[in-house]
């Protein structure tokens, strides 16, 4: 077995609407609470990182995947939504939703794109962020292939 280690440093100046920083590796940036949640705004925020992740977890995880079955990859791209509910004061992270684009090379056949499919799907279940949160935040995906 395995493990991998990884470190984050975080300085917080002082309260609640001030402006902080994070440094992880090659992940460097000021933190502070979104505007949307009365902050100001500077830098990232952890609704952003916890987006951040996934998405990309999401999106490294189908393009290795996809690598592996051979399929004849001709673009991919990722939007994604983060959806955070505040009820009675109280925030929580309801749900993301993944959009992947994923267009297969011209004269790619119907059992190349019956693939793609299952892996788009399956991308999400084998995403290592996706099963940190299972249970706790909803993720759905809503592909566009062609």
């Amino acid at each position: 077995m395995a493990q991998h280690h990884f470190h984050l440093q975080a300085t917080w100046p002082g309260g609640r609407n001030s402006t902080g920083s994070i440094e992880a590796g090659n992940l460097q940036t000021n933190i502070s609470i979104p505007p949307e949640m009365d902050g100001p705004g500077v830098g990232t925020n952890p609704d952003e990182m916890l987006l951040g992740a996934a998405a990309t977890c999401y999106v490294i995880t189908l393009a290795a995947m996809i690598e592996r079955a051979e399929l004849p990859l001709a673009a991919m791209s990722l939007d994604s939504e983060g959806v955070v509910d505040v009820t009675n004061g109280v925030m929580t992270y309801e749900r993301i939703i993944h959009k992947p684009y994923v267009a297969l090379k011209h004269g790619s056949g119907e059992k190349e794109y019956d693939k793609l499919h299952k892996l788009v799907d399956k991308a999400e279940s084998n995403c290592m962020i996706s099963r940190a949160v299972q249970g706790n935040v909803a993720i759905e995906v809503q592909a566009e292939i062609e």
